[in-house]
């Protein structure tokens, strides 16, 4: 099985326990012609056209299962992400950071924030004065006294405090996943957090089981 998340700049495939990148912007023809059938997920239609003239014979998931949830325009990566967690609250820590709520196995609604990497150049566009490099290692019970120090604090409180007022509410299972995932763990000590390198392509696997399965799992 080879598995395909289809992002805003990259192709992320994985095959069986190697994943690897490739820019949307580069070619695909230094790929194999694989035997095995290409399952994928897609944000983006140009990537989806490329994917597709290389390989015609690749399954999109997007049609293929049913993810229930109110929340309007909410992309096929996160409900794939969250497909096999019954209840809990999943945080992925991307460039945008998107948290979802799961109750019963039904989306309760979520929301985004910028990401670590999008918060280092808020600060320098406002002014020069205000470059700085990010420390993962800043005392957040301590009011800050330099000013580096006063914006690292307000990145880490902007992200950790929303996560942690959603606990608060559900008092459930927190998933981290995500390139940013190790950099903020320290902060989370105190509640339940699952560390998973990609919960993609986890609820990938899960949904190519459900449907080899014939399980009446769409909407």
């Amino acid at each position: 099985m080879i598995l395909c998340d289809i992002g805003n700049s990259t192709y992320h495939f994985k095959i069986k326990k190697k994943d690897f990148k490739i820019f949307l912007k580069d070619s695909l023809n230094s790929l194999p012609s694989y035997e095995e059938r290409i399952y994928f997920i897609s944000v983006n239609k140009e990537g989806t056209k490329k994917l597709l003239k290389k390989y015609p014979d690749a399954i999109n998931l997007v049609n293929l299962f049913c993810f229930k949830t109110a929340y309007k325009g909410m992309g096929i990566d996160r409900q794939v992400a969250c497909y096999n967690i019954k209840d809990g609250i999943i945080v992925d820590l991307g460039s945008a950071i998107t948290v979802d709520i799961m109750r019963k196995g039904e989306h309760k609604g979520g929301f985004i924030l910028p990401g670590i990497e999008a918060y280092k150049k808020i600060y320098p566009n406002i002014s020069k004065k205000l470059s700085f490099d990010f420390e993962k290692n800043t005392n957040l019970d301590k009011i800050p006294l330099t000013t580096v120090d006063a914006i690292n604090y307000a990145i880490l409180n902007a992200i950790t405090l929303p996560i942690l007022n959603e606990y608060k509410k559900y008092k459930t299972k927190v998933y981290f996943t995500g390139g940013d995932r190790k950099i903020l763990k320290e902060y989370f000590v105190d509640i339940p957090v699952k560390y998973k390198k990609n919960m993609v392509f986890s609820g990938m696997k899960e949904i190519i089981k459900n449907i080899k399965k014939e399980k009446g799992n769409r909407c």
